[in-house]
């Protein structure tokens, strides 16, 4: 970063956020982009008004004082010259208490109007959802309104309003004043004329109105009595939002929010009445000015550590390969420090800025608010908000927030026993107390953010030894025209359970799978590819348990000789092998191909992101979504939990223009969310990248006339990293609309099986997201046959484990406990040597069949060339099979034994029978 986005981002990024975030409420309700901007407009006026009032005080105490100096400096002026004049003034000056800078104070106001004036210029020139909107007369809010007209000239209107208002302010606000002041003023008019007139009509309209409310705001404060003027319309908008919420809002939560912000809006009304009470409690001053001082800025300090360091480092060090780029390697690094930057503009430069143009009043209560907020974000980010389940890279979660009335009444009563103590032991004059807990508490969270920032950086070493491993040709693999293929595709979370209603919904299909037999009745030994994935590929050597049995051994080591199974036995019986993204190779989550380093004779590529169409601009603008989102995140865990839903809101994060509505595609909105079962915004990253790799199949396969032997393994995700797709083509966009679709397929069917309906966002996501891996295998599938290669290849589709999405009334009626068996019914699809019908088999299966599958009729009774055991399905034909329920993060899950084991069951060889389900707690 350079010296001015450091500046820019320090300064500017909070106001451009708090802009960002209010537009962003204002038009979740209204749905109208004007209206939203005198939203904010009259927002960002009110909470910003205290300081304006403050810096107008200060103002008029310089001049007045700069009045009744005048006679004194005006006679040493007249009187002395030269240097004696010089120490004349600054010993007058020092008796009076005043120094020259004071002068400053007059400035104060256009100061604080600078950078307020350039966040909202660069915001909201930059505000795609003003684009092609309208309101009233103005025909576009993105553009210059062009509202006057005179033969072929265009002139804008709102500029020149905006000045006149300016103007009529400005006469009434320096009436009395010097002709200083009115030239200052009148001369900032003519200059926002000349830099806004032909800036967009939205960001002059906002413009106009700050004027206008300034305008309002100096009426007031030449009639009698102001502040009783102010208070009564306080009270009043106060119940117009009461009112208004608990008509428009449904749910409990956001009449709640408009319940407390009516009642806050009461408190200058009702301030009087215990205005004698405050007094005598005034009286009593249990802290000085110079403690105040002090724990304020210690607050400060230990806020931006917390929200700008800890937190971040915290959450990208417990999975430090999500964050990576593996195409263009850089440290995630780089985000914490653009958190702590804005965590410095926030905390360190606009908190300070409040405080220190602030009474001594009020900085004695900006520091007991300061310590109160601080102990309460600590015990927040410590105890709440942390089972919310897997977290992405954008920092949305896999699942949509679930938090019941006992867990909101639980934190809000332990956040006011937090806030009472601190505000008694304050009281009491233990101020000494909360600064010291305040300093060792800093202390604490920069140490803990150190161990986090250097976990990152040996993370980010690693990494750069797999990034290498990329630096190489493009993913390619051979497939023989004469000698016999083997190809195993793992499609990760693939639902085995609704292959029938995909080859009903795409016909097509069932043309392009034609050959392959479908196995419905299997068994997955993991609910997690950590657990799912090793007897996929090793058999039942692999499998949880067996894997625990060998205690003395590394489950890394365990699971890398699992990913090596297949491709050395293939290789030794000279098979030209290819080994695509062996998942989590080494245990790391981008996988390290060096586990291969060995067997020089083995291709291994990452095709994961290999195939984005534009990295430049992928990557770009997923590290801008990722900075804003990181600090939002941040702000989400340290905030009461009546507040997480208002503020992760789905994970935009209250973001503006991830509403905007364009048909162009060709740049991401990154991060999706789901409005509904119909429409969506935005795309999850992650599944691009996986979907780009099918798209490409065709293009990463080579064919030879060579009668040599082929062996492939491929992982891909598409199934698991799900996302909104439009409809009928199953493909990501940046805004989705499939109510059309989904009204003529709301029930889908299939021979022989119960009716198909979708209730839950979840579910949909992952039939869309199925049936986009099914259309581009099929595809693939096609150009194989174009090339007469597919005779003579046996391919096996599996999953290494499925999905509860509350569809598994589609495998077995009944109760099953507490398994969902959708969560352990992979999808097995199998097509042999010249086989050439689509077929359905209900022959017990397990995914720790594949390696015997492949190994079919080409090796005879193979063995594993690690531990000399023979593979086959013996192990299958117990009476029970027993499966693990498992940690599935290898950050956490990474020891010589699966961490907190589950186990479930399935007997009778028959998943379709819900008594046969077992799940024991």
């Amino acid at each position: 970063m350079t010296i001015l986005q450091i500046l820019h981002t320090i300064v500017l990024g909070p106001l451009e956020l708090l802009f960002d975030v209010v537009y962003a409420i204002a038009n979740g309700i209204t749905n109208n982009p004007g209206l939203s901007l005198i939203f904010l407009s009259l927002t960002i006026n009110l909470l910003v008004l205290p300081l304006y009032r403050r810096a107008d005080a200060m103002q008029e105490e310089e001049r007045d004082q700069s009045l009744r100096l005048k006679p004194g400096v005006d006679h040493i002026r007249k009187v002395f010259k030269g240097d004696e004049r010089f120490m004349m003034l600054q010993t007058f000056y020092r008796q009076n208490d005043y120094k020259p800078y004071y002068a400053l104070k007059g400035s104060l106001s256009l100061l604080l109007e600078i950078p307020f004036f350039i966040a909202a210029y660069h915001y909201l020139s930059n505000l795609n959802l003003l684009n092609g909107a309208s309101f009233g007369p103005i025909a576009n809010l993105g553009a210059p309104d062009n509202l006057i007209k005179l033969g072929g000239i265009s002139l804008h209107l709102l500029p020149i309003l905006m000045t006149a208002i300016n103007i009529v302010s400005g006469i009434i606000y320096t009436k009395g004043m010097p002709l200083k002041s009115k030239i200052q003023l009148y001369g900032m008019a003519l200059i926002f004329l000349v830099l806004l007139y032909e800036s967009p009509a939205g960001l002059v309209f906002y413009w106009t109105l700050n004027n206008l409310f300034s305008l309002v705001k100096n009426i007031f404060y030449k009639i009698p009595n102001p502040k009783k003027v102010i208070k009564i319309i306080c009270s009043i908008t106060g119940i117009a939002v009461l009112i208004a919420g608990f008509m428009y809002y449904t749910g409990f939560r956001r009449k709640a929010l408009s319940l407390i912000v009516a009642l806050v809006l009461q408190l200058p009304l009702l301030k009087k009445y215990f205005k004698k009470g405050t007094e005598e409690a005034e009286s009593t001053k249990t802290v000085n000015l110079g403690n105040t001082g002090v724990i304020f800025y210690v607050c400060c300090l230990l806020m931006t550590v917390l929200v700008g360091v800890l937190i971040p480092s915290a959450i990208i060090s417990t999975s430090t390969a999500e964050f990576v780029e593996m195409s263009n390697l850089q440290s995630p690094l780089r985000y914490v420090l653009h958190t702590a930057l804005m965590a410095i503009g926030t905390f360190m430069v606009w908190f300070v800025v409040f405080y220190k143009l602030s009474s001594d009043k009020a900085k004695k209560a900006f520091s007991l608010g300061s310590a109160i907020l601080t102990f309460c974000s600590i015990v927040e980010y410590m105890f709440f908000g942390k089972g919310y389940g897997n977290i992405s890279s954008l920092l949305k979660y896999d699942d949509p927030l679930e938090i019941s009335s006992k867990d909101y009444l639980v934190n809000l009563l332990i956040l006011c026993l937090v806030a009472s103590a601190v505000y008694l032991i304050w009281k009491k004059g233990k101020e000494e107390l909360v600064k010291a807990i305040c300093i060792i508490g800093c202390i604490a969270i920069s140490v803990m953010s150190l161990i986090n920032v250097f976990k990152i950086r040996g993370d980010v070493a690693d990494l750069k030894v797999i990034a290498e491993q990329r630096k190489q040709d493009a993913p390619q693999f051979t497939l023989s025209k004469t000698g016999q293929n083997v190809v195993v595709l793992m499609m990760d979370r693939a639902l085995g359970a609704l292959v029938p209603y995909l080859m009903e919904e795409k016909p097509e299909l069932k043309k392009q799978f034609a050959g392959f037999t479908y196995y419905p009745n299997t068994f997955s030994f993991g609910l997690n590819t950590n657990a799912g994935a090793p007897p996929l590929f090793g058999g039942y050597e692999y499998t949880p348990y067996e894997m625990n049995e060998r205690a003395d051994e590394s489950l890394k080591d365990k699971n890398n000789e699992a990913l090596k199974v297949m491709p050395v036995l293939f290789m030794n019986e000279g098979y030209k092998v290819t080994v695509c993204d062996p998942p989590y190779a080494n245990y790391q989550w981008t996988p390290d191909l060096s586990i291969f380093d060995e067997y020089p004779e083995i291709n291994a590529y990452i095709t994961h992101g290999a195939f984005n169409e534009d990295q430049t601009a992928h990557i770009a603008q997923k590290d801008k979504t990722i900075n804003r989102n990181l600090f939002c995140y941040s702000l989400f865990r340290i905030c009461p939990v009546f507040l997480h839903k208002e503020v992760y809101n789905d994970g935009v994060y209250n973001y503006a223009d991830h509403s905007y509505t364009s048909e162009d595609d060709d740049e991401w909105i990154m991060g999706h969310t789901s409005n509904d079962l119909y429409t969506c915004t935005g795309v999850n990253p992650d599944f691009v990248s996986s979907f780009n790799t099918l798209k490409n199949l065709s293009t990463m396969t080579n064919f030879t006339d060579s009668d040599e032997n082929t062996y492939l393994s491929l992982m891909n995700t598409v199934p698991h990293d799900i996302t909104m797709l439009q409809e009928p083509e199953f493909e990501p966009r940046n805004h989705i609309d499939n109510t059309a679709y989904e009204e003529a397929h709301a029930v889908r069917t299939a021979p022989g099986k119960i009716d198909l309906e979708f209730t839950y966002i979840d579910s949909i996501e992952h039939y869309q997201c199925n049936m986009a891996g099914m259309i581009q295998l099929g595809k693939w599938f096609d150009y194989l046959r174009e090339n007469g290669v597919w005779d003579n290849t046996r391919i096996i589709i599996v999953a290494d484990h499925g999905r509860a999405v509350g569809l598994g009334y589609l495998i077995c009626e009944g109760t099953t406990g507490n398994i969902d068996p959708m969560n352990a019914n992979p999808l097995l699809m199998i097509k042999d040597f010249g086989s050439k019908d689509f077929t359905v088999d209900d022959t017990f299966m397990t995914n720790a069949d594949v390696p015997t599958e492949a190994f079919k009729d080409l090796i005879d009774n193979p063995v594993n060339p690690f531990t000399g055991v023979p593979i086959n399905e013996d192990a299958k034909k117990d009476d029970v099979l027993y499966g693990m329920s498992t940690e599935w993060s290898i950050e956490k899950n990474n020891g010589n034994t699966f961490s907190d084991p589950i186990r479930y069951s399935i007997k009778n060889h028959n998943i379709f029978d819900a008594d046969n389900w077992s799940f024991e707690e």
